[in-house]
């Protein structure tokens, strides 16, 4: 039987990663940047520029968005750690999407490095 950590190590054998020198260019290349990681994470700190569409979501949503439904566009993808961007990168790659990246080590990676991280304020309801 497979674990989680199993079909990680199979999607990345199958997709393309990119580090942390490769990432801010290919953002900047990018037609979307995609944060698959839930709402709650999201809100706590982001890349700037990043859309949120989780995981579980991810292939529905592409299909239903007409702007994300092009299978040429250039796609970034990170989660926390990269397992669930991996994931994400090999199902979309089975959806026919050609040029799909994910972000070693997620945006764990990218904020110890440093980089510019965006927090969502939430309305207050008091």
């Amino acid at each position: 039987m497979k674990s989680a950590h199993d079909l990680v190590a199979e999607a990345k054998a199958h997709i393309h990663e990119i580090d942390l020198q490769e990432a801010e260019q290919a953002i900047r290349a990018a037609d979307a940047l995609i944060d698959v990681r839930e709402p709650d994470e999201f809100v706590q700190g982001h890349i700037p520029g990043a859309v949120n569409i989780p995981r579980g979501l991810l292939e529905f949503k592409l299909s239903a968005t007409q702007e994300l439904a092009p299978r040429d566009l250039k796609l970034v993808l990170y989660c926390k750690t990269s397992g669930r961007a991996a994931l994400a990168a090999a199902s979309l790659k089975q959806m026919g999407y050609l040029q799909v990246s994910s972000i070693s080590g997620g945006f764990d990676a990218w904020a110890e490095a440093g980089k510019a991280v965006q927090q969502t304020s939430l309305p207050s309801f008091e």
